[in-house]
């Protein structure tokens, strides 16, 4: 019988954005989205929460070596960490840079990276702040 396992590395990270539908006049986008209109945005301290699934390896004792996961992981971040989501990333031109937005974007970035024959990403958390987070996963 093979026991799946889970390992969630946590990471920290810093990024400005700014909520706003073109499609909508300024009026709508202020009721929606109030302060975070701003159009020189607003940051957060985000912490992320890359949660892998699989098999332990019996001779390593390990799901994943955490020594190929962290950099992995950080390439990603790198993208975004003190980035302006808006204006600095491909990802947001039409994509309002929402936690629920990005978390999916993230979650796709480190899926396209994680290279592990027997393991996957299972699951992403981000928070946005200490009590506020995300988490998106897809149905395997």
């Amino acid at each position: 019988m093979i026991e799946y396992r889970t390992l969630t590395k946590r990471m920290e990270f810093s990024a400005s954005h700014r909520y706003w539908n073109n499609n909508w006049s300024e009026k709508k986008n202020l009721e929606v989205f109030g302060k975070c209109t701003s159009k020189y945005g607003h940051g957060h301290n985000y912490v992320l929460e890359t949660t892998i699934e699989g098999p332990v390896d019996p001779e390593t004792g390990m799901i994943i070596n955490i020594y190929q996961l962290k950099p992995m992981i950080k390439s990603v971040l790198e993208e975004f960490d003190h980035k302006f989501l808006n204006e600095d990333t491909d990802y947001f031109e039409e994509l309002i840079p929402t936690t629920e937005n990005f978390a999916k974007i993230l979650y796709e970035c480190i899926t396209e990276k994680l290279k592990c024959a027997d393991c996957k990403l299972r699951k992403v958390r981000l928070y946005e702040t200490k009590d506020l987070f995300v988490e998106y996963w897809k149905e395997q």
